[in-house]
């Protein structure tokens, strides 16, 4: 606090120094306010950063606690919570496909103390509704890319399909009869079966449900056919027999599941659909403390504890700058607009 305290006293001079140029032109006296007021501002910066962080951190999760996303980030919270010594405190903000999360975030102090967990959505919702209550490429500052979940494609037990090309081959000659469970429209589990009907030329009936847990026990006992979701929840049953598993939809295998194949390898080539994860901060944070949390997850995420959990659940680690993960979001959200156009889902 002395050398915040200190470069307030400078800029509180520099700032009656201004009053004395009053006689110059107008021009020049604005364009000298400016510059004081840009170097006071970098003095500030320098200080907060010095200091950062002195309490705890509140680490915005758009989703319920007990899910994928809140697993996750409860863990890497958690570590870097014990490299900065302060507390990081989830504060779960589930609902409306994370718009009630982001847009928490985007109206966060812009001072390091929030920041916030970016689920998948965050790419979809621009192609899924027609107006949000923030702009995703103006409100937030990618931090680091934490990493990509596998999902799983199931079906019931009680349809003869074992494999990817049994269902696509039953799908064509039954058009409109499978059915599957599926969240909030753009959602992981929406875009998963609607990506692969875009690829196959199928028709494959969604169902809406408030929780994939329902959609899960719905498959389970026949009264829906298909769930895609992240491995994290669904492979147990998988393992216990109540549901079939035929693919993962990563590119390639997983080491959590190595006796399933890939979508892609199983007979849609070029298939992927591995949600994005990551850490954003409001537009306005200063850029220290946005590299300060981008080295702090990035050693999170090289303990050898994260990177278990991470393969045991079917994650790719991820981590680099904030340039990149900016880079990621930009391809991805392209990519994801072009199947939601193709599929033909409307704008809301």
């Amino acid at each position: 606090m002395d050398s915040l305290q200190r470069n307030l006293s400078r800029f509180s001079f520099l700032s009656g120094s201004v009053a004395g140029f009053a006689a110059g032109k107008q021009r020049t006296r604005s364009a000298f306010i400016l510059s004081v007021a840009a170097c006071a501002a970098l003095m500030v910066t320098h200080s907060l950063g010095a200091e950062y962080p002195n309490r705890p951190i509140r680490l915005i999760v758009p989703s319920a606690a007990g899910g994928g996303p809140d697993i996750y980030a409860r863990l890497i919270g958690n570590e870097i919570g014990k490299q900065m010594g302060q507390q990081v405190v989830v504060d779960n903000r589930p609902g409306a496909n994370g718009i009630i999360g982001f847009e928490a975030l985007a109206r966060a102090v812009p001072d390091g103390y929030t920041f916030g967990f970016m689920t998948n959505p965050f790419i979809t919702n621009p192609s899924i509704y027609l107006k949000l209550p923030y702009d995703s490429a103006k409100d937030f500052q990618p931090v680091v890319f934490q990493g990509s979940s596998t999902f799983l494609l199931t079906v019931t037990p009680s349809l003869p399909i074992r494999s990817v090309k049994d269902l696509i081959e039953h799908a064509r000659a039954n058009p409109g009869t499978l059915s599957y469970g599926m969240l909030v429209p753009g959602g992981p589990q929406h875009l998963a079966i609607e990506l692969l009907k875009v690829q196959t030329g199928t028709n494959i009936v969604p169902v809406s449900y408030k929780a994939v847990q329902q959609a899960t026990m719905d498959v389970i006992s026949g009264q829906i056919h298909i769930v895609c979701d992240n491995m994290l929840s669904i492979l147990p049953h998988v393992r216990s027999g109540k549901l079939r598993g035929l693919g993962v939809t990563s590119l390639k295998r997983s080491p959590a599941a190595p006796d399933l194949p890939s979508i892609a390898e199983a007979g849609i080539p070029g298939y992927e659909m591995t949600p994005l994860d990551g850490y954003l901060v409001p537009a306005q944070v200063p850029r220290e403390i946005v590299m300060r949390l981008n080295s702090e997850i990035n050693k999170a995420l090289l303990l050898p504890t994260v990177i278990e959990r991470f393969a045991a659940n079917g994650g790719t680690i991820g981590g680099g700058t904030p340039e990149q993960y900016a880079e990621h979001i930009r391809s991805q959200t392209a990519k994801w607009a072009n199947v939601i156009k193709a599929a033909g889902i409307t704008p809301e």
